[in-house]
C-alpha cells in the first residue's frame, strides 16, 4: 500500500514540474509571456521576469521588467496571448526593412515592443532607453506621494479595490463635473469668436449648432483630463482595462457627436449662402451635403468602435472596401446616378425653377436629388429623369436664356393698301419700342411675303421677362397693343379662303373694302400710340 501512495506522489511531482513556468525567450510571445507571468502575485519572481530586459542586469534590470509592467497596467492595456506571434523568426511586414521585431499595442504605446537579438527575444533598447520617460508620462510625480500619504484604514480593500481608490474615484467625478460647467462657457465663447472671425455674422442657427457643439467638446476634454489621472489611482489591469475601453468609446461617440454637429454647423453656414445666391441649385445641394457628409461620419465612427474591440485597422477597412465592392457592384445603376448627382452640381447645367428640355421631356426642374431629377410638365404631370441618364442628355435650358425670343407672322388681307401695310409695320414697331417688357434695340417688323391667303408682316421680338408666366403676360399686352393698332387703322387679318372670280356685270359691284388712306389720319394714328 505505501508502496502504491509513493508511485502516485511521485506521478504527481512529475506532472507538476512538467507544467511549470520557465524563462523562455524564443519567440515574441514566450518573451512577452515570461515577463508577465513572473509579475504576477501569485507567481512573483523579478529575476526571472528580468531576464527579458537585455543589456541590464541585477536590480536594475528587475526595477526595468517592473516599470514596463506597470506601465501596461496604468494604460489599462491588457495582452492577448492568442494574437502574439510564436513564431522564432517572425519578421514585421508592415515594416521598411522587414525587421524581426513584435509592437505589442502599435496605435496606442509604439515605443514598447520586442526584437530578437542573436537567438532570442528581448525587449528593445529603444524601449529600455525611454522606459523612464513613459513611467513618468503614465504615472504624475504625485502618484507614489498619494498612495502613501493615505491612512492605513484606507488601505483595506473591497472588491479588489482599496477604499483609497475609491475616493480617488469619487474626487475625480466631482472634479469633472465642476470643471464641465465652467469650460463649458469657456468653449462656447471661443467657437462664437471664431466662427465671427471666420464669417463675420451669426445666425440663431448658427447660435444653436455652437451650443449643441460646445457640450461633446467640453466632454471630451474632461475624458482626457480623467484619463491622465486614472493611472495614479494605481487601479488593477483588469479595472483599468474596463475603465479605459469605456472610456475611449465615449471619446470615440463624442467624436462623431462632435463632427456631426460640425457638419450642421457647416451646412448652416453654407444655407445662408445658398440662400443669398441667385440660383436655387446650391439651395437643393444643402440636403443632399448634409446627408453624405452625415453617412461618412457615421461610417468612419462605426469603424472606429470596432477598433476598439480588438480588430485591427487593416482589417476593418479591407472588409470595407470588400464590403463597398461588393455594394457597388451590386448596385451599379445608383453608383451611376450617384455620380450623375455629382457631375450636375459640378457642371450646373440647370438650377432649381429653370425650364428646361432634356429629350422627349420639356418642364420645370423642381428638385435634384441623389438618384433622380424631378421635371413638373406644362400640365403639371411630374417626371422622374435618372441622374445618370439626365448627365448624357442634350438638356436645353431655357431658364439660362438672356431673353425670351418670340416670332409670329401677322396676315393681312391681299386687298389692303400699300400705304395701311406701311402704317401697320410702322405702328407694331413703335408699340414694341415702348412696350415695358421688350428689348427697343433688337426686334423685327417687316412685310416678308406673300402666303396662300394673307399678306405676311413677320414679328421678331425679345422680352426680358424670362419667367414663363411673365412671358404669356407680355405676349397678351403686346397683342392687345396690335389689334387696337389694326382697329384704329381699319386693318383686317386675313383667314384660310378662296377666292372664286366671275364675270362682272354691268349691273353688279364688287364687295371690296373702301380703305381710308389719308396720309395725315395714317399719320395721327402712328403717332398717338403709347
Amino acid at each position: 500500500m505505501k508502496k502504491i501512495s509513493l508511485f502516485f506522489l511521485l506521478i504527481s511531482s512529475v506532472i507538476f514540474a512538467q507544467t511549470k513556468v520557465k524563462v523562455d525567450l524564443s519567440s515574441p510571445n514566450s518573451t512577452i509571456y515570461t515577463h508577465i507571468y513572473f509579475l504576477q502575485p501569485d507567481s512573483y519572481d523579478p529575476e526571472k521576469a528580468a531576464a527579458t530586459i537585455v543589456g541590464f542586469e541585477g536590480k536594475e534590470a528587475q526595477d526595468i521588467a517592473i516599470k514596463l509592467k506597470k506601465i501596461l497596467d496604468g494604460k489599462g492595456l491588457m495582452i492577448d496571448f492568442t494574437k502574439v506571434p510564436t513564431d522564432s523568426m517572425y519578421s514585421d511586414s508592415t515594416l521598411f526593412n522587414n525587421a524581426h521585431k513584435y509592437v505589442l499595442f502599435p496605435n496606442k504605446i509604439p515605443e514598447i515592443y520586442v526584437e530578437k537579438t542573436g537567438k532570442n527575444w528581448y525587449y528593445s533598447s529603444e524601449t529600455i532607453s525611454k522606459i523612464n520617460e513613459l513611467y513618468k508620462s503614465t504615472f504624475p510625480w504625485h502618484t507614489e506621494k498619494l498612495k502613501k500619504m493615505m491612512p492605513e484604514l484606507s488601505h483595506n480593500k473591497l472588491f479588489n479595490i482599496e477604499i483609497w481608490q475609491y475616493l480617488g474615484l469619487l474626487l475625480l467625478m466631482l472634479l469633472s463635473i465642476a470643471f464641465f460647467y465652467i469650460l463649458k462657457r469657456i468653449i462656447f465663447y471661443v467657437l462664437q469668436k471664431i466662427q465671427y472671425i471666420l464669417i463675420h455674422k451669426t445666425s440663431v442657427n448658427i447660435k444653436l449648432a455652437l451650443k449643441k457643439l460646445t457640450r461633446p467638446i467640453v466632454l471630451l476634454i474632461l475624458i482626457g483630463f480623467i484619463k491622465v489621472f486614472i493611472p495614479s489611482l494605481l487601479l488593477p489591469l483588469n479595472v483599468n482595462t474596463i475603465l479605459f475601453l469605456i472610456l475611449n468609446i465615449m471619446v470615440t461617440v463624442f467624436w462623431i457627436y462632435v463632427f456631426l454637429k460640425l457638419v450642421q454647423v457647416v451646412m448652416s453656414i453654407y444655407a445662408d449662402y445658398a440662400e443669398s445666391t441667385h440660383g436655387k441649385l446650391d439651395d437643393q445641394l444643402v440636403p443632399i451635403l448634409d446627408n453624405f457628409l452625415t453617412g461618412i461620419v457615421i461610417f468612419l465612427g462605426f469603424l472606429k468602435l470596432l477598433t476598439l474591440f480588438g480588430i485591427k485597422p487593416v482589417t476593418v477597412i479591407a472588409g470595407a472596401s470588400i464590403g463597398g465592392l461588393a455594394v457597388a457592384l451590386a448596385s451599379q445603376d445608383t453608383v451611376k446616378n450617384l455620380i450623375g448627382t455629382v457631375m450636375i452640381f459640378i457642371d450646373k447645367p440647370f438650377h432649381i425653377g429653370d425650364w428646361i428640355e432634356a429629350g422627349t421631356v420639356i418642364g420645370t426642374v423642381e428638385t435634384v436629388g441623389f438618384r433622380s431629377t424631378t421635371v413638373r410638365a406644362a400640365d403639371t404631370s411630374v417626371f422622374q429623369i435618372p441622374n445618370s441618364s439626365l448627365s448624357e442628355m442634350v438638356v436645353n435650358n431655357k431658364g439660362l436664356r438672356a431673353f425670351r425670343r418670340y416670332t409670329t407672322n401677322l396676315g393681312l388681307r391681299y386687298d389692303t393698301p400699300p400705304e395701311l401695310i406701311d402704317a401697320f409695320v410702322k405702328g407694331v414697331r413703335k408699340i414694341i419700342e415702348i412696350h415695358p417688357d421688350t428689348r427697343d434695340d433688337a426686334f423685327n417688323v417687316e412685310f416678308t411675303g406673300f402666303g396662300d391667303s394673307s399678306l405676311l408682316i413677320l414679328v421678331n421680338v425679345y422680352f426680358v421677362a424670362l419667367d414663363w408666366n411673365l412671358e404669356q403676360s407680355s405676349k397678351h399686352s403686346l397683342h392687345i397693343k396690335i389689334l387696337e393698332l389694326a382697329k384704329e387703322l381699319a386693318v383686317d387679318f386675313a383667314f384660310p379662303s378662296t377666292t372664286v372670280m366671275i364675270e362682272q356685270f354691268p349691273e353688279k359691284k364688287g364687295l371690296g373694302i373702301d380703305y381710308d388712306i389719308e396720309k395725315k389720319r395714317l399719320q395721327q394714328i402712328i403717332g398717338a400710340i403709347k
